[in-house]
């Protein structure tokens, strides 16, 4: 009876354990990401985002019909979602950008697409999908995300300095 217990026990904290395997394997810790996500604030596809201490849940818009600033680098797909955010960057330096769902990330200044400098990712961690780094300066950037399945995506924008 109690190895029937202690088994019952070990099936209910297996997902929990994987959750925190996977969010483990990421390049860098999710941690603060996840803790954002916990209380995310309302955004629509083109509204400015705060950097550093929110996680924002974006409504997402049609992605066959979003009109994005720049072309973004890849093509959006048939039925999923987009959004075009605007950041403020105050001070220079590599910023991270974490989403809570598969999809694709674009951040652009000065009318150019910003190459990412890392990126990571994994599934199966409960509510975050992946994290890029962008190198940005100061002035206007815009986050284009686009090829989301979900309606809505919890986002977080933090610096690495």
């Amino acid at each position: 009876m109690r190895l029937a217990y202690i088994l019952a026990l070990m099936a209910l904290a297996a997902p929990a354990w994987a959750d925190d395997d996977a969010c483990s394997k990421f390049k860098w810790s999710v941690a603060r990401e996840k803790a954002l996500f916990a209380a995310p604030q309302g955004a629509g596809a083109t509204d400015a985002l705060s950097i550093g201490d929110k996680g924002f849940r974006v409504a997402l818009a049609d992605g066959a019909t979003f009109k994005f600033p720049i072309a973004p680098e890849r093509p959006p797909k048939p039925g999923t979602h987009a959004a075009a955010l605007s950041l403020t960057i105050a001070k220079a330096g590599v910023y991270e950008v974490t989403l809570s769902d598969e999809g694709w990330i674009d951040a652009t200044q000065g009318g150019a697409v910003i190459k990412s400098s890392a990126f990571s990712g994994q599934k199966g961690c409960a509510g975050v999908r992946k994290s890029v780094r962008f190198d940005l300066v100061v002035g206007p950037a815009t986050l284009q995300l686009s090829n989301i399945e979900a309606p809505t995506a919890d986002i977080a924008v933090v610096p690495t300095f």
